[in-house]
């Protein structure tokens, strides 16, 4: 079992390995651990863990930038998140390696970082200036009949494409644009379907890479079952998503 200890970033969303992540870093917690990772040669990866919220606040309540003020301010690395952060994230997450941290006049961060490996969070720690983690890195299996699940995955998510889009099969990308590997495909697709954040969290803990693709073959044709019946709703409004403010 490899252990890391690492920088832990909450989110309301849920990061895969290789996909990027942009963030816009304005909290004081967030901000000291960008000035922390500042400190690493620039030379080795800058990494820290993103994990998706369970039960608790992307932004501490009433921090600066926030509307309501009447509340009573929340302090700390765990505002937010209870008196034991643990509880308020889900298990699994994804380590997150920061290719450019540019701090702003305001003292604010403009990040961009790509997922890297899946992690089990073993304890967290909120003695510091911002919360750590204790990690258990997962390997990644792929399973029996990877390679044919990612073939039917990806006719899937060809279909859901051009039903989400409305677009015309000669608008689409061809086979050639796409990946062939099957735990690329796994979290291509999962990062590019529409989908809460529970269910994305469970693709990111399937045990292996053929169990995620058996689930997003389910989800896909379910999605595009859905899509095919409800012609009004355009798909703008399907594929919006609210803006991270950290």
């Amino acid at each position: 079992m490899t252990t890391v200890s690492l920088p832990l970033f909450p989110l309301n969303s849920v990061l895969f390995p290789g996909l990027v992540l942009p963030l816009n870093i304005f909290e004081e917690r967030y901000r000291a651990m960008m000035r922390e990772l500042l400190k690493t040669d620039e030379e080795e990866p800058r990494r820290f863990a993103v994990v998706a919220i369970r039960d608790g606040h992307e932004v501490a309540p009433t921090a600066p930038g926030m509307p309501d003020q009447t509340n009573r301010l929340e302090r700390g690395p765990s505002a937010g998140f209870g008196t034991d952060p643990v509880k308020a994230f889900h298990e699994v997450g994804c380590i997150a390696d920061a290719a450019t941290i540019r701090e702003r006049e305001d003292g604010s961060f403009e990040v961009l970082a790509t997922g890297t490996t899946r992690v089990k969070i073993l304890s967290v720690d909120a003695s510091g200036p911002f919360l750590t983690a204790e990690l258990e890195e997962l390997e990644e299996d792929s399973g029996d009949g990877a390679g044919a699940l990612a073939a039917g995955v990806l006719r899937a998510f060809r279909n859901y494409q051009k039903r989400l889009a409305g677009a015309r099969e000669r608008s689409l990308a061809t086979g050639a644009d796409l990946p062939d590997e099957p735990s690329v495909v796994s979290y291509l697709v999962a990062a590019a379907v529409v989908l809460d954040v529970p269910a994305k969290q469970r693709l990111l803990q399937a045990p292996d890479t053929a169990a995620r693709l058996r689930e997003e073959l389910k989800l896909l044709r379910a999605e595009t079952a859905v899509i095919r019946h409800l012609p009004s709703l355009p798909a703008t409004e399907l594929t919006r998503h609210p803006t991270n403010p950290n």
